[in-house]
């Protein structure tokens, strides 16, 4: 990504192989997940942090093939996932009480610099690699930090999912959604499905939803959702849609409920009162990532099989741009992947 733009702004081009600091690794990535992050970094919605050039992707699993001169504890031919980080400091407040995503110093995979994980080796600190259990493959693993540990992050530890709590997940269909279900039903809730696309209807049955809250682009869905919970509403909100679907959502929740917001697809911004959330109680909270601890419980739950990545298609690095305009038209239930040298 030399500019931002439409899918057309993502070029293949050969790049010096990358070398290792000290502390870090270079991992040859055998599959990395298209998230809707990228979209959003490639089309200029989101700013913060991004500068161009840069390589996106930061959904990674592949396989350790060199180490800096002070690693420890990673060894060569070693199968990993990544967390969606470059590095964290490891010792601020945010890192000492598993909060290290809002550390100062993290660094975000492929928003800056040429070291994202849409290519064939991508170098990472260390401390920000996780070991595969067996079982689990590359395509598996490489969605275990972003659809799947976001999803638990903001159902377990944001959250605080109770079994017999009704939860509705919002774009339910897309990967962190899809996942959110299953973790929500792992968890004893009723799980109530949000979708505007029909095709996605089944695949969010057979993951767990109680029932799918289908409905037109754009339309409110909140008398539907209350019809299905005898007029009293969601007890959580998963949200993984923002400002599309805020008001829907706003009017979904019960009394005492938690939003925990996960995703913003769009830049728009919506006005609301705030008291329509204090009068009944509502907590408005939010979820960015995952934790180095939450991504190995992750990935014990595709394991055990708890847990079961949804997966689209794998394309080739060179379909980078066609997988954009897929999940753009929002019609895969799941996770795209690319698969670098295929």
């Amino acid at each position: 990504m030399r500019r931002t733009g439409g899918p057309e702004a993502l070029v293949l081009e050969t790049l010096p192989d990358p070398a290792p600091g000290p502390r870090e690794v270079v991992v040859a990535v055998a599959h990395c997940g298209v998230c809707f992050h990228d979209v959003v970094t490639r089309n200029g919605t989101l700013k913060a942090g991004v500068e161009t050039p840069f390589i996106p992707g930061h959904e990674i699993a592949g396989t350790v093939v060199a180490l800096g001169r002070e690693v420890q504890g990673v060894r060569i031919g070693e199968r990993v996932a990544t967390t969606q980080r470059f590095h964290v400091c490891g010792h601020c407040r945010y890192c000492r009480s598993a909060r290290e995503p809002l550390c100062a110093e993290a660094v975000f995979i492929g928003d800056k610099g040429l070291n994202g994980g849409y290519a064939d080796f991508v170098v990472v600190a260390a401390e920000s690699l996780v070991s595969l259990p067996d079982g689990v493959d590359f395509a598996a693993a490489s969605i275990a930090a972003c659809a799947i540990g976001t999803a638990f992050h903001a159902v377990v530890a944001i959250g605080q999912v109770r079994p017999a709590e009704t939860v509705l997940v919002t774009g339910a269909g897309g990967g962190v959604g899809i996942h959110a279900v299953q973790i929500a039903r792992a968890a004893g809730a009723t799980v109530l499905a949000e979708t505007s696309t029909p095709a996605k209807a089944d695949a969010l049955r057979e993951a767990g939803a109680h029932a799918v809250i289908l409905h037109a682009r754009g339309e409110d869905f909140s008398a539907a959702l209350r019809d299905a919970t005898d007029g009293e509403g969601a007890d959580v909100v998963i949200d993984t849609v923002g400002t599309p679907l805020f008001s829907a959502t706003r009017r979904s929740l019960a009394r005492g409920g938690r939003w925990v917001m996960v995703g913003q697809l769009t830049g728009d911004f919506v006005p609301f009162n705030p008291a329509q959330l204090f009068l009944r109680g509502i907590s408005l909270l939010s979820s960015t990532s995952v934790t180095r601890d939450e991504l190995r419980r992750c990935l014990a739950l595709l394991a055990q099989g708890t847990v079961r990545a949804v997966l689209g298609d794998a394309l080739p690095l060179s379909a980078a741009a066609e997988a954009h305009r897929r999940l753009e038209a929002g019609l895969t239930p799941g996770r795209m992947t690319l698969v670098p040298g295929s």
